[in-house]
């Protein structure tokens, strides 16, 4: 199955669908996204430049299968369509956070938080960002 995005002219995920393979087939049997979005044009009355292949396996640059990642993230509604980097990108966390284009994720201003210890995983330990303080706080379940 190929699944495509359907975006607004501001390049907002309005919508993910899910498309047989056979209607992305070229001429030469090869999948190809540009007939993939004039089938989603003809049959969803939606311009063809609207509409973004993603992939299903792909999350944070990373495919789930060991394949090539595509475009970063799966897309999901309310995503952000980046075309210059090619991502989608899942709404911004937190004010302060800026794009890691390298692993097409938000990242704080300080970095990623704190490791636990298996200890602490164990007695329920999590940090959360502060965004007051710009710090990944130690919390507790």
């Amino acid at each position: 199955m190929a699944h495509f995005a359907k975006i607004t002219e501001d390049n907002k995920v309005l919508q993910v669908l899910t498309v047989n393979n056979s209607d992305v087939l070229n001429a030469d049997g090869v999948e190809n996204e540009a007939v993939g979005q004039q089938y989603l044009q003809t049959h969803n009355n939606w311009p063809s430049h609207l509409w973004i292949q993603t992939s299903y396996n792909t999350h944070k640059n990373q495919h789930r299968n060991g394949g090539t990642p595509f475009r970063g993230n799966y897309a999901g509604i309310g995503y952000d369509w980046d075309s210059v980097n090619q991502i989608f990108w899942p709404p911004k966390p937190y004010d302060s956070w800026v794009k890691l284009i390298s692993e097409a994720r938000w990242q704080s201003p300080v970095g990623d938080a704190p490791e636990l210890s298996q200890e602490q995983i164990n007695t329920g330990y999590y940090y959360s960002w502060n965004e007051l303080n710009q710090t990944w706080d130690l919390q507790t379940f």
